[in-house]
């Protein structure tokens, strides 16, 4: 859906942008989104149960190893200036 945008003089001879949006076409874009969420295929509870546990699980991993390599080397890097 493009926007398009008409060109309009006023009074004193003033270009003016003039939007062709109106309230029966924000109507229609909704009612289409409301169709195209119809045809999404959600998952059921459990398998986003699962997933989210999977993505939680795998976040402490990685949060737990990149703090212990930002420790050793921080621990490297003042052992090397003093």
């Amino acid at each position: 859906m493009t926007n398009k945008i008409k060109s309009k003089k006023n009074d004193a001879g003033i270009k003016e942008e003039v939007s062709t949006f109106s309230p029966g076409k924000i109507r229609q874009f909704f009612g289409e989104v409301k169709i195209e969420f119809t045809k999404i295929a959600w998952p059921d509870k459990k398998v986003t149960l699962s997933l989210t546990g999977i993505v939680v699980v795998l976040t402490v991993i990685v949060a737990a190893y990149l703090g212990s390599v930002d420790l050793l080397l921080g621990k490297l890097v003042t052992s090397f200036l003093q």
